[in-house]
């Protein structure tokens, strides 16, 4: 009975040293044959790609057509040693840009070269070239530059419109987020007509929204549409981190198209006005007393559209007391709230453009016709 023990266990102990063994082989055999092939092993075969998906060639084509006009623009200020007095140039910043015409004009945002005492500009072939600053409009973050290109010169970007915009429409951003120049990223149009208040208190209405990643550099850079066109400026971001959030704002094309060719021509941008002096804050405090929401009148320029028009303005009587002025309650039906609502609808306009304003005089509502004059 014991030998018949004694040959189960020594039986018992090879079957388990065989189990044994076949897994320590077979954990084993991927070593053992790298080690016997390793080094004669080939590439793997490469699997064909096939034909590229139609939105990724007209994607490719659009990068393609559009980047050579796109620019990366490094800024410099000057600075002095306090304790040396020497003057010196440092880095203040990098943004984007493109291409307006053939004359070597670059448009970017003002707060891109905003407070540099140099800009340069560098096109995508490598050449870099020393800005001259032509013209800034700060209530529309625009500014226009040139460079002289002797040969070569990149072409204009082509324009597009923004009018027609539909949310939803695919849009491409290019421009140098961090430095990274010539950086490509796509998305939708996400709204239309957002409006942004500046640090400087001046508010930005009108402007396209996109979650096309938007990053700090990008500012300056076109936002193009499925054709190619420009569509509009990519110039801000919301973003509590400083970094694309999915939410970045451009301004749209046609107030670019306005603003531009002034600033090109006269250095500023000339501004449709009615020729008031207005005040937001009386106006806030009279419009509210009187119930009324619009924009009071406290005096008007000489010669102006609005003293043409005989439109009213602010006065006191004998006793001191005051008597308001007109009060401007739409113009072409768009209703005027406040000093930044007519100052924006005015901007929808140009010199020379008839309008029909409604304004309010002894607790009546009057209608006149008023052609605009420009800002001096």
């Amino acid at each position: 009975m014991n030998n018949q023990d004694d040959l189960f266990r020594r039986r018992l102990s090879w079957i388990i040293a065989g189990i044994v063994v076949v897994l320590v082989v077979i954990q084993l055999l991927p070593l053992i044959k790298h080690h016997l092939i390793g080094m004669t092993s080939e590439p793997r075969s490469v699997s064909a790609r096939g034909v590229l998906a139609e939105d990724e060639k007209n994607t490719i084509e659009i990068f393609e057509l559009a980047s050579p006009s796109v620019v990366y623009i490094n800024t410099r200020q000057q600075v002095i040693n306090p304790w040396t007095r020497d003057v010196y140039s440092v880095s203040k910043g990098t943004g984007s840009g493109f291409i307006w015409d053939n004359l070597g004009h670059v448009v970017t945002n003002q707060h891109v070269i905003e407070n540099a005492s140099e800009a340069i500009v560098f096109l995508n072939d490598g050449r870099s070239y020393r800005a001259v600053l032509v013209g800034n409009s700060p209530s529309h973050d625009l500014a226009v530059l040139r460079i002289s290109v002797p040969f070569n010169a990149p072409p204009p970007v082509p324009i597009g419109s923004s009018h027609d915009l539909k949310v939803g429409q695919k849009v491409y951003a290019i421009g140098n987020p961090f430095g990274l120049d010539y950086t490509l990223t796509t998305g939708i149009v996400s709204a239309l007509n957002r409006t942004l208040s500046a640090e400087n208190n001046i508010v930005i209405k009108n402007l396209i929204q996109t979650d096309a990643a938007i990053n700090p550099g990008n500012s300056g850079g076109p936002l193009l549409d499925s054709a190619g066109r420009l569509i509009g400026i990519n110039t801000a971001i919301y973003s509590p981190s400083g970094s694309n959030s999915g939410i970045g704002f451009a301004v749209p094309v046609n107030t670019v198209n306005r603003v531009v060719p002034d600033l090109i021509t006269h250095g500023k941008y000339k501004r449709p006005t009615l020729g008031i002096i207005v005040d937001n804050d009386i106006n806030n405090a009279v419009t509210e007393q009187l119930g009324v929401k619009g924009v009071m009148i406290i005096t008007t320029e000489p010669g102006s559209a609005a003293e043409k028009a005989g439109l009213r303005e602010t006065r006191m009587d004998i006793n001191r007391n005051i008597i308001p002025g007109d009060i401007i309650l739409s113009i072409d039906n768009h209703k005027v709230e406040d000093v930044p609502s007519l100052l924006s609808l005015l901007d929808d306009y140009r010199i020379g453009d008839q309008i029909t304003l409604k304004v309010w005089r002894n607790r009546k509502e009057l209608e006149m016709v008023i052609i605009l004059h420009g800002s001096q």
